[in-house]
């Protein structure tokens, strides 16, 4: 478990990284390394053995001289690899794209003494590693993996090593949905309040690189994902459950296995520890039962005996029988009933960490939103248009489209995570003028939005497209004055963009030059 402190000295960015291997080149010479990692490796460099804890010393220790295979050159691997190499393992880069796919990657690792083991092959060999870093989304259940676990090799990733070093106080979010509103509101709020904040995890920089800048009395708050979280046996101090719907039915083998993968975020904590539940949300109220520490919940629809809740526009939060009212419902600037949600996370979440309220109003009034997430991107002819490309979800797209009040002119579609579409169907048919389709999963959204449509006695116009520059023209065309063009899926992005935020990018830009050509002003949050 984090926490505690055991005498970290504060060392700071300069002071951190322990010896490298020799042989490594100076990470003065850009021709050394990749550039992306010169700085980490700086960090790495020369870090004094009695300004780490007894703890992070054996966790290193333990690295040292192993061979490890490091499976997936993500974000989050990029950063585990220096970490290693400064460590002294004996690192191997594995996967399964070619080399000419992974040029930005490679560049990045270039001079450190890193063996590569790229394409079909890449999983080849794995038993002969005594660990192994899984790569968060890679299906736990591979051949591969499962003959190197039964021959001995274990398994971490950057996120386990992340907490096994971590002496600092952990705040951890995960959820469905709001996952990265709910860290940012949070994380902002730490900041009013003059703390000492590190936010990441499944958003920004992976913060392995950042454990040693981390003094006993930071935070770190992480969004942790059901990727990052299935193989952990350790949990944040504070935890939180924002909601759980389907999800990532096409990586996770059932809805259980999802909903044990977020469990881990609370099963692990001990006394002292709190979790905070959606008390509106059935699967997050259930999975409180099992909660072996304080539980404490939020609710926009009700009180609660201990946690936030919503009465007469006014946000409270009641713990351990004191009350106190945080914000009011105007002081929010992101528009949505969901987001009202994840305001009511964040002043649990941020009340049971001691921070002051003024603090967390100060943060609210402040915060316009994350990019990609119901983001006002443009104006023409009396016609708005948002960018919530973040809805790779069913239940993320409802809760954008039930946002707004104004005619809605929905463009949606995309890579199949095998979901049901039935209740954003319904919502779809229910409170939009027209629908424009694009992607793999357009057949599968328009039969169940006309077989919706035909139950409620309601049809939106339903158009397909071949891409999403034909999207957004076919959803002017068709929009009238004072009605809402919304790109939100409600589907992951992978058929047609990397992710969600290409696809999000390229409609602001789309949007941005249908603007310049017409009335109107663009307003992008960067």
């Amino acid at each position: 478990m984090p926490g505690g402190g055991n005498g970290l000295q504060s060392p700071g960015l300069h002071a951190m990284g322990f010896v490298l291997q020799p042989g490594l080149p100076t990470v003065n010479s850009p021709r050394g390394c990749g550039a992306a990692n010169l700085a980490m490796l700086e960090a790495f460099r020369g870090i004094p053995e009695n300004a780490l804890t007894q703890r992070q010393r054996e966790v290193i220790s333990r690295l040292k001289g192993k061979r490890i295979s490091v499976l997936g050159l993500g974000v989050s691997n990029l950063a585990v690899i220096p970490f290693l190499v400064a460590a002294g393992a004996k690192v191997i880069a594995c996967d399964r794209k070619p080399s000419e796919a992974l040029q930005q990657e490679l560049n990045s690792l270039r001079g450190l003494p890193v063996e590569f083991r790229l394409g079909q092959h890449y999983l080849d060999d794995l038993d002969s590693s005594d660990a192994m870093v899984v790569t968060p989304g890679m299906p736990k259940d591979l051949p591969e993996l499962v003959h190197a676990r039964d021959h001995g090799v274990s398994e971490t990733s950057e996120i386990k090593l992340f907490f096994e070093l971590c002496e600092s106080f952990v705040i951890g979010i995960t959820g469905s949905d709001g996952k990265t509103t709910t860290t940012t509101i949070t994380g902002l709020t730490m900041k009013a309040a003059g703390r000492d904040v590190f936010v990441g995890g499944n958003i920004g920089t992976p913060l392995l690189n950042r454990v040693f800048d981390m003094r006993p009395d930071s935070v770190a708050v992480l969004e942790l994902s059901s990727f990052q979280l299935q193989p952990l046996q350790v949990s944040p101090q504070v935890g939180a459950v924002l909601n759980v719907y389907p999800n990532h039915l096409d990586h996770h083998r059932s809805m259980e296995e999802y909903i044990e993968a977020k469990a881990n975020i609370f099963l692990h904590q001990g006394p002292g520890d709190a979790a905070v539940f959606n008390a509106d949300n059935p699967i997050s109220r259930e999975m409180a039962l099992r909660c072996p520490s304080e539980a404490v919940f939020f609710s926009r629809l009700g009180d609660v005996d201990n946690g936030a809740f919503l009465r007469d526009d006014e946000i409270w939060v009641r713990l351990r029988g004191k009350e106190q009212a945080a914000c009011s419902r105007g002081d929010i600037r992101i528009p949505g009933e969901h987001n009202v949600e994840n305001v009511l996370a964040a002043a649990a979440i941020t009340g049971l960490a001691g921070v002051p309220f003024a603090a967390f109003r100060e943060a609210i009034t402040g915060f316009t939103g994350v990019e990609h997430r119901l983001e006002l991107v443009g104006e023409r002819g009396g016609v708005r248009f948002y960018n919530d490309s973040i809805a790779t979800s069913p239940s993320r797209a409802i809760a954008g489209i039930k946002s707004f009040r104004e005619p809605i002119v929905l463009i949606a579609g995309g890579y199949d995570k095998n979901l049901p579409f039935d209740d954003f169907a319904s919502a779809a048919a229910e409170r939009t003028r027209a629908v424009v389709l694009i992607g793999d999963t357009a057949p599968k959204i328009e039969a169940a939005i006309r077989a919706a449509g035909e139950h409620l006695g309601r049809m939106p116009v339903l158009i397909r497209a071949s891409h999403l520059r034909e999207a957004v023209e076919d959803a002017f065309e068709i929009a009238e004055e004072g009605d809402v063009v919304l790109l939100s899926p409600a589907c992951a992005s992978f058929d047609m963009f990397p992710d969600y935020k290409a696809r999000g990018r390229q409609f602001k830009e789309i949007v941005r030059k249908l603007v310049e050509g017409g009335a109107g002003v663009v307003s992008d949050h960067n």
